[in-house]
């Protein structure tokens, strides 16, 4: 698993400093407007949108978007979009898994952008249920090594969520990576807290059961297919089985 949570935190990084910053800034904000819309506005209450709101501020989004995205989504303003969402299934290169998790006011758009990302970046669309049981709803709480309180210790990690659901810690170099069940994250992440921790994000997301070894050549292949599938405004997740070794991803990040 070091390779794909390796990726995914490498390129969250990159998003944050790069020409996409707008895309991303638009899907936290489009996470806010739904956990508000599900769960309403009143944070105390609604573990994921305070969990969708820490992301938005650990990612720089301004103070005033992500209230106006609460509002939006409480029904407090006028303007939300009838946000639904759809999952779509289909193979990368190598036969690697793929789920995309769309967020989208219009199913036919969304439908025929994934396709075209698929088709042209070497490919294809698969039938419902042909990958999703590669993978699991995990709960994912991200915690950086060095925090905004200095360096976190891995024992003070282990100990503040071993008692409250967590089932592995995983170094992923920069930090530490703690996987638990969908509905513990909000346990975990509250006993972090307590502990004096500080988070980098919590979430729901699906995690790959078994995985497929890449060379450098098939990492590139996908990456480049799973970037064009998140340049997509409708696309808000994309989850793949592969497994990529540290000396790959370092020659890939060079």
């Amino acid at each position: 698993m070091s390779g794909h949570s390796k990726w995914a935190t490498t390129k969250h990084k990159k998003a944050v400093i790069d020409a996409r910053r707008g895309k991303l800034f638009a899907k936290l904000i489009k996470n806010i407007e739904v956990a508000a819309r599900q769960g309403g506005g009143d944070i105390n209450g609604n573990p994921t949108l305070f969990d969708a709101i820490q992301k938005a501020r650990k990612n720089s989004v301004p103070l005033d978007n992500i209230e106006r995205a609460v509002k939006r989504g409480s029904g407090a303003e006028a303007g939300g979009a009838d946000w639904q969402t759809i999952m779509y299934e289909g193979y990368g290169p190598n036969g690697v898994a793929v789920l995309v998790e769309c967020l989208t006011d219009n199913r036919n758009r969304a439908a025929s952008e994934v396709r075209v990302a698929m088709t042209r970046n070497g490919g294809s669309m698969a039938d419902p249920g042909s990958v999703a049981y590669l993978f699991a709803r995990k709960g994912v709480v991200l915690v950086n090594k060095v925090g905004d309180q200095g360096p976190v210790a891995e024992d003070d990690v282990l100990s503040a969520v071993l008692d409250v659901g967590a089932q592995e810690v995983n170094d992923l170099g920069d930090s530490f990576e703690i996987l638990s069940e969908a509905g513990d994250v909000v346990a975990v992440r509250t006993s972090l807290q307590a502990a004096g921790i500080d988070y980098e994000s919590a979430e729901a997301t699906f995690v790959p059961s078994m995985t497929v070894p890449l060379e450098e050549e098939g990492a590139r292949t996908l990456f480049r297919l799973l970037e064009s599938l998140e340049d997509s405004d409708d696309v808000q997740n994309v989850y793949a089985n592969f497994d990529v070794s540290d000396e790959v991803m370092e020659r890939l990040d060079s």
